[in-house]
């Protein structure tokens, strides 16, 4: 339920064109001019003062340009969406070190909002 609610919220907050259902490897769409990016849209909910874990499994072998997390809280409000390009998904997921990172593409949300950038609210 959090992922279904985190793509709506995108879509409406940054003006994002939901893709069809099973689209592999993104959830929206954004078009810039002629240029469309396609984006991956992850959702984390927590408690207040719980911690949020890690983020989903990004495949880095499908097509995707950006990453998009939404965090909400409580009742599934959103208080932040930050946006990391494709690149820098890569290199962190692929750096050495963490298991879960290079064998399962999940990362812990601090690690996501180090290479990304708060896009909501701007």
């Amino acid at each position: 339920m959090t992922g279904e609610i985190a793509e709506f919220e995108a879509a409406e907050k940054l003006g994002l064109e939901l893709a069809d259902a099973r689209s592999p490897g993104y959830d929206a769409i954004r078009r810039r001019g002629r240029r469309t990016e396609r984006i991956q849209i992850k959702g984390r909910w927590r408690r207040d003062g719980g911690k949020w874990g890690r983020v989903s499994r990004i495949d880095i072998e499908k097509p995707f340009d950006r990453v998009v997390l939404v965090l909400m809280g409580g009742n599934y409000e959103v208080f932040e969406i930050w946006e990391a390009n494709r690149k820098a998904v890569i290199e962190r997921l692929t750096a050495p070190g963490s298991k879960s990172r290079n064998e399962r593409g999940a990362m812990g949300v601090p690690q996501f909002k180090s290479i990304a950038r708060r896009v909501w609210p701007g």
